[in-house]
């Protein structure tokens, strides 16, 4: 149900729990928290500072208990609340911020990560530049994962409740992975779970897994798709992770090649490569690239994808283990971890190797802060925190961080 402001003399509440709260900030996964019942629960669908009527949803994961809240009509609205266009909103829970103005979500973004920054006193003086919005705030996805329910129909799971919401079209993904969802829909009941996978500037796609249902005109169980970016086509397996945005993979990538100032005569060091997205993107800025990855899969795809580039290795490791095997001097670093960040053992190796220039790009404030004020107290310097909306209507942001490798010099 749609938040709408209403008279609270006017809420009659109907056979569930409803309670009036006052929602104090924003809490993790894009929830704004509230005190209730001397206790402080997340509320979905919220903004800082508004008096809003939530159905309280109390539940049990992992034997412990859990109460959360779900906006269902606001008294008091914020100024950046807007109407949610997606009518799914709130019983889907895959965007968390319709509901909030565009311009205020990058505000919001900016803030989560000058938070996480601000933890920490080895980043004080570390600003937090205003976030990059996104060309696109809606249709850019280009991957979605589908549950499946037993008739077949497609959709998403509430995190909160737990309940299936089947999606006939979803706001967040292109137009591609729309008309694969209308042709799978009500077929798939052979499976649970269903990914499908758009090359936005290709018309490339992927769909897995195989599917055998007769009235399914669309090809499935392909192992590879591809995508163009700046230019230059991209192999990706089925398990190999890609961006989501390809629009703002672009502006990313050449965000980092130039917060880099690679020269031909150093070396450049793709910490985490994946399908050898920055590797064979900077491969002509450098005068050679060493690329870690642990991924199999990915490292099949990168040799691909970097066919003809004679200056790029590519080395089938955990980059723990080949940073600490590394002996040679390395001018340039670009890090992208998982959301976990990186092992406390890259950390250290990179404090040995000393590169001019380090580039980390980053999916989680919290665990991006942990590292910069880590190699800060091994005395780099962080030059700028930049973070960009790589996921509209969402509270995920991505952040490319530049450091200063060599303490005490440039």
């Amino acid at each position: 149900m749609r938040a709408q402001q209403t008279n609270p003399e006017s809420f009659v509440a109907p056979e569930a729990e409803y309670a009036r709260l006052t929602l104090e900030g924003m809490a993790t996964l894009g929830d704004c928290y509230a005190p209730f019942e001397e206790q402080t629960i997340n509320v979905f669908g919220g903004l800082p500072g508004e008096e809003v009527v939530a159905r309280i949803v109390r539940y049990r994961r992992r034997r412990r208990k859990f109460v959360s809240g779900i906006v269902e009509q606001v008294l008091s609205p914020s100024p950046h609340r807007v109407a949610p266009p997606c009518p799914l909103f709130g019983p889907c829970s895959g965007c968390q911020w319709q509901h909030v103005s565009y311009e205020h979500q990058l505000t919001l973004k900016r803030d989560a990560v000058a938070r996480e920054i601000g933890r920490y006193q080895e980043l004080d003086g570390v600003t937090v530049a205003p976030t990059v919005p996104g060309p696109q705030p809606y249709n850019y996805r280009n991957h979605a994962r589908f549950t499946v329910r037993r008739n077949g129909s497609l959709g998403f799971t509430n995190r909160i409740t737990r309940r299936f919401v089947r999606v006939d079209e979803c706001m967040l993904m292109t137009s591609g992975i729309n008309d694969a969802l209308a042709e799978l829909q009500g077929k798939c009941s052979e499976t649970t779970q269903l990914s499908v996978r758009y090359g936005v500037n290709t018309g490339d796609f992927l769909v897995q897994p195989t599917l055998q249902h007769p009235a399914i005109g669309l090809p499935s169980g392909q192992p590879h798709y591809v995508e163009e970016l700046l230019g230059t086509r991209f192999r990706v397996a089925s398990p190999s992770f890609f961006q989501v945005n390809t629009h703002q993979a672009e502006h990313m990538a050449r965000m980092v090649r130039d917060r880099l100032e690679l020269t031909r005569a150093g070396t450049l060091l793709d910490a985490y490569a994946g399908v050898g997205t920055f590797a064979v993107l900077l491969a002509g800025e450098a005068g050679r690239v060493i690329a870690i990855e642990e991924s199999s899969a990915a490292v099949r795809d990168a040799a691909l994808n970097a066919e003809g580039l004679n200056n790029v290795e590519f080395v089938e490791s955990k980059t723990e283990d080949a940073l600490n095997t590394l002996d040679e001097p390395v001018d340039a670093v670009i890090l992208d971890p998982p959301r976990s960040g990186c092992d406390p053992r890259v950390l250290g190796a990179l404090a040995r190797l000393a590169p001019r220039r380090i580039a980390y790009v980053s999916c989680d404030p919290s665990t991006l802060a942990r590292d910069l004020a880590i190699l800060a107290d091994s005395g780099m310097t962080v030059l700028g925190v930049e973070p960009i909306d790589m996921f509209p209507q969402t509270y995920h942001v991505e952040t490319v961080a530049t450091l200063n490798g060599r303490s005490g010099g440039s």
